[in-house]
């Protein structure tokens, strides 16, 4: 008998310690090319602007998150009446092809404001602030919690709660901030910033003279116990109780130049109000702004008089949503009128997207006709909204068809203002004047356009787009010609087609870093019984 309770003690101190055994491994220490980084000091220090630039462009991006192409009226009938961000249309030009470089937050806004796919530089996934760190923690996960559509993935190391705290912005990349600003810019950022909140890789790091906002991939709009605002959770989203848990502590509080400040105004307006601020201020010099709006991402909360207008929407989901869009209308469209009259020889160049396509997972929206949304890389996931203006030197109300890229912005706005940017690194933003002139559309400014998120490796060349998933077997290859639906998988007919393309994309491939740190959990996509992986 004493042998068998030995045995059995035995077996279950085994067992623990295998269910306990963390997980943490050094293998995911934050390390990032110390060489690159001693070579972009180098070039920021050399030839440094002292005096502003004469007669060049002040610099504007709006940057919304999560808002997609049908969530608005800019291209065509949409959930919203969005007249000010419509206008900005009518008076520059609409991309209807624009696409950033990975349908969620974080590096999507990497390669926005580093002019290069961010798996050049291993911010391969989106950040995460905790991972499951034992086996234990794992199986009670599954077993236990209905998590669906979010599914934690099998993993046998993760990296410690300390590295994950590093995860951000590589010091390595220079950014649109620190460019601008070696060009004699006052250069500010305004909202969301959500590549970083360890000291290294604040936006106070990385070139920007003005910072207000927060560092997460979220925060409060108001105080929950603000009498003005409407607050509405969403009972059948799983990371909605994630969302609501931030509140307006660590990364998710509000910032001015990178110290916390209590902030009692409805966000979305304190934007804006912060903004108009920056240009007033800086009027009589030359300024680069970046309006990262966080609207219309959860949590979902919005204003009493907007939520209102919208009392005929029997959802109170949707209600709310709506009403978070019109409020980010209003605002943006205080903001061009800030630009406008400001505005004078000089001009402003303005660019306006959206991080990525709508957040299906949230049932505030669908993104119908587009096929799928964030987290996937069906174009309701990676094609976005995406405007230019820049008063009488870009043509008015063009529509411009061909596909185009969020690092675009960054290619064009260097380009502008002819920076000789440094060779020993790879940029693939270009710019988009050199394929837009007299009105005309021309040609297409980019022969094949990537993603790369683990298992999900994906393609498009201006006619076809191709999405392989290695681990599960699913490859896709849809001909884009039939208005970008994804309807059909026409890859048994066109078997060369997509044999070249996943040459295309090997060729690609090879040239990208390691990445910083791994997924956490699969995001499930499911259509007509049949289910596709993402990994997040």
């Amino acid at each position: 008998m004493n042998r068998i309770l030995t045995l059995f003690i035995i077996s279950l101190a085994a067992g623990l310690a295998y269910l306990l055994w963390p997980l943490t491994s050094s293998q995911f220490v934050i390390n990032w090319d110390k060489r690159l980084f001693e070579l972009k000091k180098t070039y920021l220090q050399y030839h440094e602007v002292t005096n502003f630039p004469e007669k060049k462009p002040n610099i504007v991006v709006i940057l919304v998150d999560d808002l997609g192409k049908t969530d608005i009226t800019l291209y065509g009938p949409g959930k919203v009446e969005t007249p000010h961000i419509d206008a900005i249309g009518r008076e520059g030009i609409i991309f209807e092809q624009a696409y950033v470089t990975s349908p969620v937050c974080s590096p999507s806004r990497a390669a926005i404001f580093t002019g290069r796919y961010p798996q050049r530089f291993g911010f391969t996934y989106q950040m995460h602030d905790f991972y499951l760190t034992n086996r234990l923690m794992h199986y009670g996960y599954r077993l236990f919690i209905d998590s669906s559509p979010w599914r934690p993935r099998s993993v046998e190391q993760v990296p410690s709660r300390k590295m994950a705290e590093k995860q951000g912005m590589p010091p390595s990349e220079i950014t649109l901030g620190e460019l601008l600003k070696k060009e004699g810019y006052h250069t500010a950022l305004i909202g969301k910033w959500h590549l970083g909140g360890h000291e290294q890789n604040t936006p106070c790091n990385f070139g920007f003279d003005f910072q207000y906002g927060f560092y997460a991939s979220h925060s409060l709009y108001a105080y929950e116990d603000n009498p003005g605002i409407i607050s509405q959770q969403i009972s059948n989203d799983f990371s909605d109780k994630y969302i609501w848990k931030g509140q307006r502590d660590g990364p998710h509080a509000i910032y001015r130049n990178c110290e916390i400040i209590r902030e009692e105004e409805y966000l979305t307006q304190a934007i804006t109000r912060e903004c108009i601020n920056f240009i007033e201020s800086n009027q009589d010099t030359s300024f680069f702004l970046v309006a990262s709006y966080n609207a219309p991402h959860t949590p979902l909360q919005a204003p009493a008089e907007y939520v209102e207008q919208y009392n005929h929407i029997q959802d109170p989901v949707k209600r709310v949503y709506y009403a978070m869009i019109r409020s980010l209308d209003d605002e943006i469209g205080k903001l061009m009128e800030s630009v406008r009259q400001i505005d004078h020889e000089r001009k402003t160049l303005v660019f306006f997207i959206s991080d990525n396509g709508g957040a299906t997972y949230t049932h505030t929206t669908d993104n119908a006709p587009l096929r799928g949304g964030k987290i996937t890389d069906f174009e309701g996931g990676v094609n976005v909204p995406m405007i230019m203006y820049w008063k009488d030197h870009v043509p008015e109300g063009i529509k411009y068809p061909h596909p185009v890229s969020a690092m675009d912005i960054f290619g064009t706005i260097t380009s502008v203002l002819e920076i000789d940017l440094p060779g020993d690194r790879t940029y693939d933003g270009i710019n988009l004047l050199e394929f837009i002139e007299d009105g005309e559309t021309g040609q297409s400014s980019h022969s094949h356009i990537f993603w790369n998120r683990g298992n999900t490796k994906s393609i498009r060349s201006p006619h076809y787009k191709l999405i392989l998933n290695t681990e599960f077997g699913d490859t896709l290859l849809f001909d884009m010609s039939e208005n970008n639906l994804e309807r059909k998988n026409v890859l048994n007919e066109n078997r060369e087609t997509a044999l070249d393309l996943i040459e295309q994309y090997d060729r690609w491939e090879m040239n990208l870093k390691k990445p910083l740190w791994p997924p956490l959990i699969y995001y499930v996509h499911t259509e007509k019984g049949k289910n596709y992986y993402f990994d997040n």
